[in-house]
């Protein structure tokens, strides 16, 4: 194909767009089987030799069509709530794809680059962040706690007289999280250059909450000791159960022993919004940095997350890559006449991507499309569907509540006395529903109990998704049960 044929194709952007999305509303009703049903069909058409001439726009958006959505992923099923990841609201997708046109670059004094700031200030002020906090956005929430932990590490060295991202880390720390906080944090930890073994496991209660008191014994210890406390990391929403630590004791403890703060609310941030879990997040406005992902509960496209910090400069001094004349040589010292003439707020040398897309723009769509109420209105169904599955499963003979739920998780299994291994038992059930493709957890282990673990944050979940959930899974081990 030549280029001339090439670019004459984007006159036809509307044809195509409407193409696409005909073959997305349909396969967004959810009617097609599964990609392994038979994925020699879609893996034969799709592979084969490097194409040495191009065939077109045209017969790839056919294949695009015919092969590839059809065989997409189950994530943005209703059904789905395995993981803490959803598929987009429609107007997110649509965002996010304007943006990879019209401004394929955060940077420059553009209406997109405008709404990185803006929409950082409404979701901090939606979840009720200090209005001192300034943001930045990034891929998730493993960039997003690297960040709030990257500051975290250059606040704690300045304070004995080091600058870490100049000298490097050059004594021994210490991060104080729960066994149930995300691994990011310990991956996070091994990134800086502080270690993985600088993660100090502290000790939950029974509800999975980081407790206070062994905290405090731990910093006591470390206070006389050759180890620089770095920060102690809370989670408003446990990735496993849901389940908020203590904020206000924690947050309290951290400041008296001059240690950093850092609350991961990468899922559980938004279930602020609902007024009966409101209490929970009590001390929130103690935080030195707070992380959440809009394309989580917020129904963003995947590769949102925020960091908020009290001092956006200590990311400035973490993270700079410093000037570089092809940038910084391009700006105008005179008013701006071009959206050229100016780079705009220094995302860049708050994180660690020079290349990024704009993000905050779907943020302000999503915001803008359903406001504070549309966003409480599906925090609480989404609560209240795990409810209602705890409310089940405490009343019917062969379910048992595992664990109360706080947020959107609830931690059930299924139980008999024909069964000696419960755990197997529910890890065949677990199989079952997955591969029946109507509604699909995830498991996950608490106190060496494998409980079947629904995570409902998808747009598109509503009140019966739950109802059909407890039914399948009653249904699937009735049936088991039958063949022991």
């Amino acid at each position: 194909m030549s280029n001339s044929a090439e670019f004459a194709e984007c006159d036809h952007l509307p044809h195509f767009l409407k193409q696409l999305g005909n073959e997305l509303e349909r396969f967004l009703r959810f009617d097609h089987g599964d990609a392994m049903d038979e994925p020699e069909l879609w893996q034969n058409a799709l592979r084969g030799p490097l194409p040495e001439r191009g065939v077109g726009i045209g017969p790839v958006m056919d294949e695009i069509g015919h092969y590839l959505i059809p065989n997409g992923s189950k994530i943005p099923h209703p059904g789905f709530s395995s993981f803490i990841t959803t598929g987009p609201t429609t107007l997110g997708a649509l965002t996010s794809f304007a943006a990879s046109i019209a401004a394929p670059q955060r940077l420059g004094l553009t209406a997109f680059q405008f709404l990185e700031e803006q929409s950082l200030q409404w979701l901090g002020e939606m979840l009720t962040l200090p209005p001192h906090m300034k943001g930045i956005y990034s891929s998730g929430g493993s960039v997003a706690n690297l960040l709030a932990l990257g500051a975290a590490r250059q606040w704690a060295f300045e304070q004995i007289g080091i600058d870490p991202a100049q000298d490097g880390v050059l004594k021994t720390c210490r991060l104080y999280a729960t066994a149930s906080s995300h691994h990011t944090i310990h991956r996070s930890a091994a990134v800086l250059g502080l270690g993985r073994n600088a993660v100090v496991a502290i000790k939950e209660d029974r509800n999975g909450r980081m407790c206070a008191d062994d905290l405090q014994r731990q910093l006591d210890a470390d206070a006389n000791s050759h180890y620089l406390s770095v920060a102690v990391v809370a989670t408003a929403g446990t990735t496993g159960a849901g389940d908020i630590d203590p904020l206000r004791q924690l947050g309290d403890i951290a400041r008296a022993h001059k240690v950093w703060f850092h609350v991961d609310g990468a899922y559980g941030l938004p279930g602020i919004l609902d007024p009966r879990v409101t209490p929970l997040y009590d001390g929130l406005e103690l935080a030195d940095s707070v992380v959440v992902d809009p394309h989580k509960w917020l129904g963003a496209p995947i590769g949102i997350g925020a960091t908020f910090v009290r001092d956006r400069d200590i990311l400035h001094r973490a993270f700079t890559q410093g000037a570089a004349d092809y940038l910084e040589g391009t700006i105008s010292d005179e008013k701006a006449q071009s959206s050229l003439d100016g780079l705009g707020i220094p995302y860049a040398d708050f994180g660690v991507e020079l290349s990024s897309p704009p993000r905050g723009a779907v943020v302000w769509a999503l915001i803008k499309e359903i406001g504070k109420v549309g966003m409480r209105e599906r925090i609480c169904r989404h609560n209240t569907m795990a409810r209602r599955i705890a409310e089940r499963a405490r009343a019917h003979p062969n379910l048992e509540l595992v664990r109360e739920p706080t947020l959107s998780i609830c931690c059930f299994r299924y139980v008999s006395t024909k069964v000696a291994d419960l755990n197997a038992f529910n890890r065949s059930i677990h199989r079952q529903l997955l591969r029946n493709g109507e509604n699909m957890p995830s498991t996950t282990m608490i106190d060496e109990t494998l409980v079947i673990r629904p995570c409902f944050i998808g747009a598109r979940s509503l009140a019966h998704h739950a109802e059909e959930l407890v039914d399948e899974v009653i249904a699937i081990g009735d049936a088991l049960c039958k063949n022991l």
